[in-house]
């Protein structure tokens, strides 16, 4: 009998709205849906396809514009072309035809090339690359596989012993295709769809063609203008239907092709706005409300914002006048409220009436950790993330419906500058529709980017409905009147949820009840000595009372009239419920700044966390709510001493589901590590939690000093682990169990403190400064001292090569005319072999937000303008491996101010190179051991308040690493602690497994890790080898003849003719430089296949002169005791490079001669010449005596052994050396069509394809734009 079925699902806690009052309001006014309003979505890009943003809920376009401000869709298209015979070439190569129902006056078109894998989403890429090799690759591979394997065995059964050279040649020939099948199989690489790109002009607008077919079929594919004129949009392929839509900028000679970075923007989207008509259950918040789609979100950089694309993106917000933007982006930074991004955002919200709504990140449980902008920035409107017991039920299938609550990773306030940091919060999850690439209808994605758009579509509600009613607002009355409604949440901390969860029905009513409130057009620009609200967290603060001024400056907007301002009078009352803090009674306020005084006494409050505000009232409106709000947070740690042996123990602490335990310790000055270890009293059960730690320093972001572990703790299970603390500083530790992990938990856990502490955390050392000393002191406890040193980078300081400073195009200009202008540093480098680098630009690095500068992002290529990578301000996250060659990169800068820029044209750029294995830095006790580098430290026990002393002597030159120099620097760490803890290493018992975290956390510094910097000095000069000395026989008369017969030799192969030669050859017959110029200048002639015979008898010269068996005699001494033998050597060294190099330029002209007679014959239909056989026969001596010297598959050898296996149509000997050659000196492109000759020849027209849809992307014929 089956078990009774509801079936009645919660749809409604699929995308939550009743939690909000937002389902309400629309039921009360279904007219006020969101119609009148633009969102502005700023993130990963939105698919115009995806369902539910098709049409408003009044059948307007529901996509009103989509913009890529990021540049990665940018193609060049600057190359103009004309069409002859109806065709045009495409920068890939192809024909391209042009239908003739095109329209285009000037008959120019604008030509230029991308690669699709460069517009591809992450997860896109990965399932089409998977596609392609198993449709196009695999199954022809495999056959060709088999087909080698068989030809092979064939031939090593009918030649049991092979002795015969033919016969092992032709073995080498078919073992060679083997290993080029295998080794391509293993090194497949997918270039991917690479399209051509036409741009013209039919006398009206610009219109953009990408030609999808691959084929040049032009009428097969879309014509589209910018997406803002007629919202077009189109599918690449039916296998990736990764839909796009396009723009075009500066008179044709840009193409912006819009595709979205991730599934992010889209799924924000529909919950702001989307609109379902046969549905309306899985209606977005919003879902008449009309949407400006904005992809800041670099798909070169896994969907990175950048600050150019922020800039560009509040352009196009103030330009299309949207009213609102949502932005559930954000990063930790190192100082709040300011930088020029965060000021540009700024001043479309004060300036230009736009409403900012951000999440406030996903970085909690801890305090003081949400992200910028969100909770950073005065302007913008911070959210939280909360899950209600709907939301559990429907979106997380949970078996218990708990509390509504927070969830446990949303970022919490204060900002550390004292603002709350969070304003208001409002449901984190949800499940609605994602781009149609993923192949998926709806997902079901959480975090504060899902929060922020629930409310940033509750506030369009708000003004669509204040749109109607004809009642103006400003951002700084719809902000007052959200977080005088926002409902609060028991039980949660003002730092979690803000003013509460936003309530847009009553917000609505709340506006509009005081719409004519004096205040209405005014925001009040509140400082605290500084600060935007007070904040006091250390021990030095909190022990002693406080007086602090507070400035308040009433703001209009730029376009109020005069007289409103002069009007404005405001009584307002300032109250507090805290009786540790006094105010004040009244504030008497006109439009200028004022000022009064508060004292905060928290002499007498508990340990702990303590938060009250200062409100202002309108004494005529009270019932309004605060006008502004005076946040103060104060923070009493626990002060630990020598009787706890500096540590904190809790026994049988109970966690329910969400649960979140905070102590704020004040850490023991000269710790530098926490040891903590958490046990789980449950035998009946496993359980999530998390232990999170923050120190919170001046202008330093709260991730230099976090550490965040998320563990599943089993029954009984037992885990430690250790981090990096700050002494003297205030720590919040906390431990959390996660919100979803159901049941109550018992644990028990401790932190304990150790310090090691150098007198100086970041070791920088001079190779030419002689031995360094560290000075080690142990502050709290007993510690065994045991230093390591392990370099692991090399890094090169390089120079720019060139500077460019120019304005940047229409897309970058800022209200008022503003131009925005870009310096591009170029900077070129060389890489000795295949490693990890990671570019870095210290002088900007970590920091976005906060930067004076609009951004930074470089682009790498190789010398063939390929593009390898790009990176930006976080250096860390962008590391890429690098094969051996020269490299370029291209480093761009912005900002409206050219001087700025010009401060940066010598700007130092880093690569820091992975060295192959990691070099151990010697350690001594005394300075005498590091002087003869004996009685190498070991262990040392330092007694509390004692210090030991550890010695590095310069690195010895024969450990460094290869090719190291002058100015370069070697990175690594130096740790001084014994155990496993103190050296990072966790230790689990029971099974701990590991849970991504829902934001970036740094996962802990290295407990007892401090960095380590060499510096190079000049490498040790080469002993100079004397020479031997020769009885003095020749007169300065023949000293002068052999000078001047030298010299001519020098300009043999620079004069044209061979007079030179003949007057030297007359004098000196015999003599061997001569011959071998002579030999040279033919070789490199440009008419060297009708010299070929000439050549060969030059050749024979050449090595007639070489007395072979002197050579080998001398390669076969062991020791050489004869008093010239630095003379004899030097001279059979040079004969033996004289003779590899001329049996090569003899094979090499013979193989030549013989392939231009086959020629002939095949012209002439005759068979073979006995000149050729005789040709072939002097061919095969010649590498069968070269293999005698060299091996036939070095470097200088390769070319003749080509030659030679093409001669005797061994195409896999042919093959498999082109290969070896070219990827030993980085191929050009006519090397890889004469690979893709071959591939045809063998029959492998599968290669052939794939090495021809290689050709535009490796061979690109300009950098691609930023």
């Amino acid at each position: 009998m089956a078990s009774t079925v509801d079936k009645e699902f919660p749809v409604a806690g699929l995308l939550p709205k009743r939690e909000t009052g937002a389902a309400s309001f629309v039921t009360k006014y279904p007219e006020y849906d969101g119609r009148g309003v633009t969102i502005a979505i700023l993130d990963t890009g939105v698919d115009p396809g995806a369902p539910g943003l098709q049409v408003t809920t009044d059948g307007q376009p529901k996509l009103v514009d989509i913009i890529d401000a990021t540049g990665s869709g940018d193609v060049n298209t600057s190359a103009v072309v004309e069409p002859k015979d109806g065709e045009i070439t495409g920068l890939t190569g192809r024909k391209l035809k042009i239908p003739t129902s095109w329209q285009n006056p000037t008959n120019k078109y604008h030509v230029g090339v991308k690669n699709a894998y460069e517009l591809y989403p992450k997860g896109l890429k990965e399932r089409i690359q998977k596609e392609r090799r198993e449709k196009h690759w695999d199954p022809v591979h495999r056959g060709a596989l088999a087909e080698a394997n068989r030809k092979l065995d064939a031939f090593d059964g009918s030649h049991p012993s092979v002795t015969k050279q033919e016969d092992k040649l032709l073995r080498d020939d078919l073992s060679a295709k083997l290993d080029i099948l295998q080794n391509a199989d293993k090194k497949y690489s997918d270039p991917g769809p690479v399209y051509d790109c036409v741009v013209f002009n039919d006398g009206q607008t610009w219109r953009a063609v990408v030609d999808t077919s691959e084929s040049g079929d032009l009428a097969t594919c879309v014509v589209m203008t910018s997406y803002r004129e007629s919202q077009q949009y189109a599918t690449f392929t039916c296998s990736d239907m990764l839909n796009y839509s396009v723009n075009i900028y500066d008179d044709g000679n840009i193409l912006s092709i819009v595709t979205n970075a991730g599934a992010h923007g889209t799924h924000v989207a529909c919950i702001a706005a989307a609109h379902f008509p046969d549905n309306p259950e899985k209606n977005g918040i919003a879902p008449g409300a009309q949407i400006l789609a904005i992809k800041i979100g670099d798909s070169r950089l896994g969907s990175m914002e950048t600050g150019s694309s922020l800039v560009r993106a509040m352009i196009a917000v103030i330009e299309q006048k949207a009213d609102l933007v949502n932005f559930s982006y954000g990063e930790a930074s190192n100082w709040p409220n300011s930088g020029r991004v965060c000021d540009i955002i700024s001043e479309a919200v004060n300036k230009h009436n736009v409403i900012f709504v951000s999440s406030a990140g996903n970085n909690g449980p801890a305090m003081s950790t949400v992200g910028c902008p969100g909770g950073t920035t005065t302007s913008v409107i911070g959210v939280g993330a909360y899950v209600s017991p709907e939301m559990m039920t429907a979106e997380y299938s949970l078996r218990e419906k708990l509390p509504g609550m927070a969830f446990t990773w949303s970022s919490r306030g204060p900002c550390v500058d004292g603002s709350l940091g969070v304003s208001i919060c409002a449901p984190g999850g949800a499940i609605t529709s994602v781009p149609n690439w993923t192949l998926r209808g709806s997902q079901l994605m959480n975090g504060t980017s899902m929060s922020s758009p629930n409310a940033c579509g509750g506030i369009g509600l708000v003004l669509s409905g204040l749109k109607a009613e004809g009642i103006p607002y400003t951002p700084f009355s719809i902000r007052r009147g959200l977080e005088n409604t926002a409902l609060r949440i028991e039980k949660l901390l003002n730092f979690t949820q803000g003013y509460g969860l936003i309530q847009v029905d009553k917000a609505f009513d709340h506006i509009m009840q005081h719409a004519d409130c004096p205040a209405r057009n005014l925001r009040f620009h509140v400082m605290c000595n500084g600060s935007r609200g007070i904040y006091l967290r250390e021990t030095n603060n909190v022990n002693k009372p406080s007086e602090h001024t507070v400035t308040v400056d009433p703001i209009y907007a730029e376009d109020i009239a005069p007289q409103e301002k002069i009007a404005f009078n405001l009584h307002a009352c300032l109250t507090t419920e805290a009786p540790w803090v006094e105010v004040p009674s009244y504030l008497d306020m006109m439009n200028t700044m004022r000022s009064f005084s508060l004292r905060v006494d928290p002499r007498g409050l508990p340990e702990g966390v303590h938060y009250t505000e200062v409100c202002a009232y309108d004494v005529q409106r009270p019932q309004k709510g605060p006008l502004f709000r005076v946040p103060i947070t104060v923070v009493k740690p626990r002060v630990l001493n020598p009787d706890t042996q500096y540590s904190v123990e809790w026994n049988e602490s109970e966690f329910k589901p969400g649960q979140t335990k905070r102590t704020f310790m004040t850490v023991p000055p000269g710790a530098t590590w926490a040891e903590v270890s958490m046990a789980s009293l449950d035998k009946d059960q496993a359980s999530k939690f998390v232990i999170h730690a923050v120190q919170v320093q001046h202008q330093s972001a709260y991730r230099n000093n976090e550490f965040y572990k998320f563990l599943s703790l089993q029954e009984l299970g037992h885990v430690q682990h250790s981090f990096s603390v700050v002494g003297g500083l205030t720590l919040e530790f906390v431990v959390a169990k996660w919100w979803a992990s159901l049941g109550k938990t018992k644990i028990r856990y401790t932190i304990a403190f150790h310090g090691l502490a150098p007198n100086q955390r970041t070791i920088q050392m001079h190779a030419a400064n002689g031995i360094y000393r560290i000075n080690v002191r142990s502050n709290l406890r007993v510690e065994d001292l045991c230093p390591s040193v392990t370099i692991k980078n090399c890094v090169q300081p390089l120079r720019p090569n060139d500077c460019k400073l120019r304005p940047l195009g229409s897309r970058d200009v800022l209200p008022n005319g503003r131009q925005i202008y870009e310096i591009v540093l170029t900077y070129n480098f060389h890489q000795s072999k295949t490693s990890e680098i990671t570019p870095n630009c210290p002088l900007l690095s970590d920091l976005l937000y906060e930067s004076e500068y609009e951004s930074q992002i470089w682009l790498l290529f190789d010398g063939n303008k390929q593009y390898m990578g790009a990176g930006d301000a976080y250096p860390s996250q962008y590391t890429m491996k690098l094969d051996k060659g020269d490299y370029t990169l291209r480093l761009q800068v912005r900002h409206e101010k050219k001087e700025l820029l010009e401060k940066l044209k010598d700007m130092v750029m880093l690569i820091d190179q992975k060295l192959s294995s990691s070099l151990t830095v010697d350690t001594y006790p005394t300075v005498a051991g590091a002087l003869i580098g004996k009685s190498k430290f070991t262990t040392m026990s330092l007694q509390p308040g004692t210090s030991g002393s550890v010695f590095i002597p310069p690195i010895p030159d024969d450990k460094l690493p290869k090719g190291a120099s002058l100015g370069q620097m070697l990175t690594g760490i130096a740790t001084y602690g014994k155990g496993e803890l103190a050296k990072g290493v966790s230790i689990k018992r029971g099974n701990e497994a590991g849970c991504e975290a829902m934001g970036r956390h740094n996962q802990g510094c290295g407990p007892d890790s401090y960095p380590f910097i060499y510096v190079l000095t000049q490498t040790p000069h080469k002993p100079h080898t004397p020479k031997a000395e020769k009885p003095k026989e020749k007169t300065k008369e023949d000293e002068f003849q052999e000078a001047l017969r030298d010299l001519k030799i020098n300009w043999i192969s620079k004069l044209e003719g061979d007079s030179l030669f003949e007057e030297v050859n007359e004098k000196y017959p015999d003599h061997l430089p001569l011959h071998v110029a002579q030999m040279n200048t033919k070789e490199s002639n440009k008419d060297r296949s009708k010299i070929l015979p000439e050549i060969i008898q030059l050749a024979d010269k050449v090595l007639s002169l070489i007395d072979q068996s002197a050579v080998a005699s001398h390669i076969a001494t062991k020791h050489d005791t004869r008093p010239d033998a630095l003379a004899i050597k030097a001279d059979m060294d040079k004969q033996k490079i004289y003779l590899i190099n001329t049996m090569c330029v003899k094979g090499s002209a013979l193989a030549d001669r013989i392939l231009s007679l086959r020629a002939e014959a095949d012209k002439e239909l005759s068979s073979s010449s006995d000149e050729e056989n005789s040709l072939i026969q002097q061919l095969d001596e010649v590498f069968y005596d070269i293999q005698k010297w060299v091996d036939i598959e070095d470097k200088k050898v390769l070319p003749f052994t080509i030659k030679h296996a093409q001669v005797h149509g061994h195409n896999g000997r042919r093959l498999k050396s082109m290969l070896k050659l070219y990827d030993e000196t980085r191929s050009t492109k006519d090397q890889d069509r004469k690979c893709i000759e071959v591939y045809k020849t063998l029959g492998w027209d599968h290669m052939a394809r794939h090495a021809e849809n290689w050709l535009p992307v490796k061979f690109p014929p300009n950098y691609i734009p930023f």
